[in-house]
């Protein structure tokens, strides 16, 4: 990498720095420049009053000398203590924004991208590049140094200007000095370049390997994980698959440190050597009159922090130049752009609420596959209509409500409501047409009313009134919080657990809730047996009135009400009808799905009568 691109990169990096948090960083400064002050109050203030000691110096002067030396410091402790107390509560903000630049990012990118495998491992990778320094909270240690150290410096080169202007030390003596101090310089930043290449090596192995851990580890942890653990007796296999990566880690840990501590017995060595030779030269100054006393202590305190400062800034840009790679890594995930065109027509509100949806030649196939997932749909349905969707798994039903919500694009042909691309709608507004319970929704650890409104702030009424219509009314009511209650036991004691069918409900009263015009089911109630799920849906279809209402289910007693049946089988439509019409195509897909499904709704049934 170029000089000028690490420079780029740093600048980008600072103003990114001051987006999380632009209180963060200047106390950040405050606190760097405060730190780097303080050694040096005690130190000049002592050179004086050892000299004043010497010299016989009124008492008022050593008192005075005493007073500023104890009160200076103990003002800058104080105000560094007020600072770093400040400084912490912001990092816990600053924290924040950077966990959600990255929920922002996932929001941004269009839906094909997350599902890109080489986008989740760039995520990841980042992520646990965090855990190890890298990226961007490596950089705000790395901005604290400099400006730590680079202040050190200075105020070290402002003590010791009188030390390089004394005649009585000859001029030789103070070059060999500053050669010495530039010998130290320049083999430390070689040294410190051998060290990064060993961490930046060990780091990426580390990574790999942190990457594995945390998934053993959230699989381990996971509450639905432990029954299989037991079921399957996995617990000995995981157990000792987590302690062969502890100590696989630890082994690289070990050779890392070997390898590095060698380079760093040198540059200690070089700088003990260098300190003795400081203080020889002092010494011998001191005896020849020269230089006070005061000065001695001075001079050698002042330049072994100068020294280290020295080391420190050669380290702080060698890392911050290592970094630079882990920035651009960073960098190159948020600079991932959603390329999906958004569109700018309104929908058409339409008093008839005539609205037609129409898949013509519709193809697709997924990033990165070669196979067809669906294959020249053609379909046309009125919006109010219910319409079945059917098909084996893996026929291409959920693949067909997906394009139909925008969550990709057709690889050819067009999707049109009211005869318009729905490409060209405005993407947000399109979006809202819809209310989808998906084959894998999600719930979370947030009150029930919050997980129906998918919101923080949400209508109590009108959540606990879809919660009842989709047949979580009974649950509800031995709820002592009602729409309160949190889900689970992570954020609250009195949190409560729900079974899979529970949680089913749950998501049907979230696409309730949220009133839209279509209603899409994709096989939401599959866990549950076909009877069950056949009363889910019939009363849904009551629910749904006037909306469009969708259906995607590989069974197909529960599809009967509906107007049209669309059957799907290898990524295309081979039949479409009604549930009468199909079955009295005895050679048709729907026909032999029905027979092989028959039996478990005639086997319900007649336990039901005993």
């Amino acid at each position: 990498m170029k000089l000028s691109e690490h420079i780029k990169i740093y600048i980008r990096s600072l103003k990114l720095i001051l987006e999380l948090s632009r209180e963060y960083f200047v106390l950040l400064i405050l606190q760097s420049v405060i730190s780097a002050i303080i050694p040096f109050v005690p130190i000049y203030f002592s050179a004086k009053l050892i000299d004043s000691l010497i010299e016989s110096a009124p008492i008022e002067t050593l008192v005075l000398y005493v007073v500023l030396t104890v009160g200076l410091v103990f003002l800058l402790n104080v105000l560094n203590t007020f600072i770093i107390a400040r400084h912490n509560i912001a990092s816990g903000k600053m924290y924040q924004s950077y966990n959600w630049k990255f929920s922002e990012k996932a929001m941004e990118f269009a839906y094909e991208e997350l599902e890109k495998r080489d986008i989740t491992l760039l995520r990841d990778r980042i992520q646990a590049e965090r855990q190890y320094g890298y990226n961007i909270f490596f950089l705000y240690s790395a901005t604290g140094s400099l400006i730590t150290n680079s202040v050190r410096i200075l105020t070290s080169f402002a003590l010791c200007t009188s030390f390089f202007l004394t005649k009585s030390i000859p001029l030789y003596i103070k070059l060999i000095l500053i050669f010495s101090v530039i010998l130290i310089v320049v083999v430390g930043i070689l040294i410190q370049n051998r060290n990064e290449k060993l961490q930046r090596n060990y780091m990426d192995e580390e990574v790999e390997l942190n990457i594995l851990y945390e998934k053993l580890i959230d699989y381990m942890n996971n509450y639905s994980s432990g029954k299989d653990i037991r079921l399957y007796d996995m617990a000995d296999n995981l157990e000792k698959y987590e302690i062969d990566t502890i100590f696989a880690s630890l082994d690289k840990y070990h050779y890392f440190n070997k390898k590095r501590f060698f380079s760093g017995g040198i540059n200690k060595i070089l700088n003990a050597a260098l300190g003795l030779f400081l203080y020889l030269l002092l010494i011998y100054a001191a005896l020849d009159g020269g230089i006070s006393v005061g000065s001695i202590a001075k001079y050698v305190s002042s330049l072994t922090i100068m020294l280290g400062a020295l080391s420190g800034i050669v380290g702080a840009v060698q890392r911050t130049i290592t970094n630079s790679e882990y920035m651009k890594r960073f960098f190159s995930y948020f600079d991932i752009k959603n390329n999906m065109y958004k569109g700018s027509l309104t929908v058409e509100k339409r008093d008839d609420n005539e609205y037609f949806v129409e898949f013509k030649n519709v193809s697709f196939k997924y990033p990165q596959s070669e196979t067809w997932a669906l294959k020249n749909v053609n379909i046309k349905f009125k919006v109010g209509e219910k319409l079945a969707v059917v098909g084996m798994n893996g026929s291409g039903k959920t693949t067909f409500i997906k394009l139909m919500c925008r969550l990709y694009d057709p690889t050819e042909g067009e999707i049109l409501l009211n005869g318009v691309n729905i490409k060209k709608y405005d993407y947000d507004e399109y979006l809202s047409l819809f209310s989808v319970v998906f084959q894998d929704f999600r719930l979370f650890a947030f009150t029930l009313g919050q997980n129906v409104a998918a919101s923080a702030v949400y209508d109590r009424e009108k959540a606990e009134r879809a919660l009842i219509m989709a047949g979580f009314g009974e649950r509800l009511s031995t709820m002592k919080k009602g729409c309160d209650t949190y889900l689970n036991k992570n954020c609250d004691d009195e949190g409560v657990e729900i079974s899979g069918g529970e949680g089913q409900k749950i998501a049907l009263a979230r696409a309730l809730y949220k009133d839209a015009p279509f209603i899409v089911l994709d096989e939401p109630t599959a866990a549950l047996d076909p009877v069950s799920e056949y009363e889910v849906y019939s009363k849904f279809n009551e629910i749904a009135q006037e909306k469009t209402a969708i259906y995607i289910s590989h069974r197909l007693a529960s599809c009967r009400f509906c107007d049209k049946i669309a059957v799907f089988d290898n990524g295309s439509i081979v039949q479409i009808g009604n549930h009468e019409g199909l079955l009295s195509q005895s050679h048709g897909k729907y026909c032999e799905l029905w027979n092989s499904q028959a039996q478990y709704y005639t086997e319900n049934k007649e336990s039901d009568k005993e």
